[in-house]
């Protein structure tokens, strides 16, 4: 009798896994058909020549002090565009933040501090609104109108030619959208894996195909470029604010209004340069508790707040995708019964010599192949930007993804019906951030050899010449140096706009004398870091060398505050050294 029963719970169970797995595959099947078509990418030499149009780039905040300086120290120096301003949105509550910012524009003429009114956190959306309004002050102040609003977060590492490429593709398209990547981390760390691996998949076959088959395209929610007409058309077909300030995921619901609007939109689709992918770069959630946490507020706002908004009210194409896109509020909560389903069926085929319906038997043998194709996949696309050795983990991650995604649902429908139950509108569950301390590898930095051209000091044949005849193990800019083709200060200098770390000794009163001593005299000199400041959480140091992991590594072995450097010449270096550690040899 129980076995009875059993079967007929697994039957729709079955066959949920089976639609929901075709479905998966079908938009992996138009991904491979479609393969082939090519898509319209600017020559280099067509976006130098294309004029620039004036962009904002928008990066609401809330509790970011620990890393909006670093954002906007390596973004300012590495982006390619001259004609944009950053408006850094901050609350009267957040004297840290707003501190950090106006630090940040003291050092960097292109931002500009936008005060929300009200205390935060308020949400996302209300934050940008905020921004949206300072942005018109500027302009009264100083007579120009931005054409593009460019949507940032505090964490994103910017590639630098992506403002180049969102000017290009405004010309046709009211919404532009840069592809989203996790900066990558150890296989080991299956919470942060999760995000690379789905991101990864996401932006190679997900939202290509979207766009191929009409869908609309929602944004990312960073590295997103908006159209100042069309979004001052939406506001003024809502009658209130530009972004929806009541909406978790404002992002998502900007995307689908703009497409009801008729106004285009474009994925600018990955693709790799000498540096990596082409994409905005950042750090997930890398523990449990604060990956269950961001889940929850996508489930929320994405599944039940758009469906709540916008019901099943469109055209059938765009339907399936608001099916697709609310799925997960099913398939999430039955990934453990159907793994409760698995070992049952295992045991119970084992036990009864095989008394389960011969139809059910051929229906479980139909998700095998399914799901060895959905991992395949995953597999593929995650090798594609992150090398093989970590894509073979995917699997197991998969499964660690669903017990993710479990929790995350249960906490968003609990969440949901709690607000509803109260009449109250849902709470803005913001996400800790962190910004790398070092420059990663792959996160669109330009080369040694291209920061010396771009700034005039060197031609590129000579650069060419270099590369070629440097001795084996050396580096390029100190080769350069020595053949005398380039000065140390040319170097340090492109050294510094390389990696977006501020160049230079830092002035006598920003330096603490207590503050030096944080470090053993012997750490300084064997890895040449000089602490001089500690602000805002940050243990400010002075460097003649660029920051990389082994050295960030290094560090927090005598200190656990996030690192915060400032490059300097190795006779910067060795005077302050001299200044304020005596002892220290020449």
């Amino acid at each position: 009798m129980f076995d009875h029963w059993v079967t007929a719970g697994l039957v729709p169970l079955a066959v949920w896994i089976v639609l929901s797995g075709l479905d998966d595959l079908f938009i992996g099947l138009v991904r491979l058909l479609r393969a082939g078509d090519r898509f319209p990418w600017p020559s280099e030499s067509a976006l130098d020549l294309l004029d620039e149009r004036p962009i904002a780039v928008f990066v609401p905040l809330w509790n970011e002090h620990a890393v909006i300086g670093r954002m906007l120290d390596r973004n300012l120096a590495a982006i390619r565009y001259r004609d944009y301003r950053v408006f850094a949105g901050v609350y009267p509550n957040d004297e840290p933040t707003t501190r950090a910012v106006e630090d940040a524009a003291g050092r960097h003429d292109r931002v500009e501090v936008a005060h929300c009114p009200r205390s935060g956190p308020t949400s996302k959306g209300d934050c940008l609104n905020s921004i949206y309004l300072e942005m018109l002050e500027y302009e009264r102040r100083n007579g120009v109108r931005f054409q593009v609003m460019v949507i940032h977060d505090a964490e994103d590492v910017i590639h630098p030619d992506s403002l180049r490429l969102i000017n290009w593709f405004s010309r046709e398209y009211d919404m532009v959208q840069i592809p989203v990547l996790p900066l990558p981390t150890s296989a080991g760390e299956f919470t942060h894996g999760i995000y690379c691996d789905e991101f990864a998949e996401f932006q190679s076959k997900d939202i290509p195909v979207r766009r191929m088959l009409g869908g609309f395209l929602p944004s990312n929610g960073v590295g997103t470029g908006f159209s100042r007409d069309a979004m001052e058309r939406l506001a003024a077909q809502r009658g209130g604010p530009m972004f929806a300030p009541e909406c978790l995921t404002e992002d998502y619901e900007t995307g689908y209004e703009l497409h009801k609007l008729g106004c285009p939109q474009i994925f600018v689709p990955l693709r790799r340069d000498g540096a990596g992918p082409v994409a905005t770069r950042e750090y997930f959630p890398r523990r449990w508790r604060a990956a269950v946490r961001q889940r929850s507020r996508w489930v929320a706002g994405i599944a039940l707040q758009a469906w709540q908004r916008h019901g099943w009210r469109t055209t059938w194409r765009q339907r399936y995708w608001f099916a697709r896109d609310r799925k997960g509020l099913i398939g999430n909560l039955l990934t453990p019964l159907a793994a409760l389903a698995l070992v049952h069926g295992l045991l119970g085929w084992r036990t009864s010599g095989g008394t389960h319906p011969v139809w059910l038997a051929y229906l479980y043998c139909l998700t095998l192949p399914i799901t060895v194709a959905q991992a395949a996949m995953r597999i593929g696309f995650s090798a594609r930007i992150y090398g093989w050795r970590f894509a073979a983990a995917a699997p197991l991650r998969m499964l660690w993804g669903n017990l993710v995604n479990y929790a995350a649902t249960l906490a968003a429908v609990r969440q949901f019906a709690q607000a509803r139950r109260l009449g109250r509108s849902l709470a803005w569950r913001k996400t800790q951030h962190v910004y790398p301390a070092h420059q990663p590898a792959d996160s669109g930095r330009p080369r040694i050899g291209e920061m010396l051209v771009r700034l005039r000091v060197i031609e590129s044949r000579l650069v060419d010449w270099a590369d070629a005849n440097r001795p084996e193990g050396s580096r390029l800019g100190e080769f350069l140096v020595r053949a005398g083709f380039v000065s140390e200060d040319d170097l340090y200098r492109a050294l510094s706009e390389q990696a977006g770390v501020p160049l230079g000794p830092p002035p006598a009163a920003d330096v603490d004398p207590l503050a030096t001593r944080l470090l053993p005299a012997s750490a300084v000199r064997r890895f040449h870091v000089l602490p001089y400041r500690v602000d805002l959480g940050q243990l400010h140091l002075a460097t003649d060398e660029l920051p990389s992991e082994k050295m960030t590594r290094n560090l927090a072995a005598f200190s656990t505050l996030p690192p915060r450097f400032r490059l300097v010449s190795p006779r910067e270096f060795d005077r302050l050294a001299d200044r304020y550690l005596p002892q220290h040899p020449r």
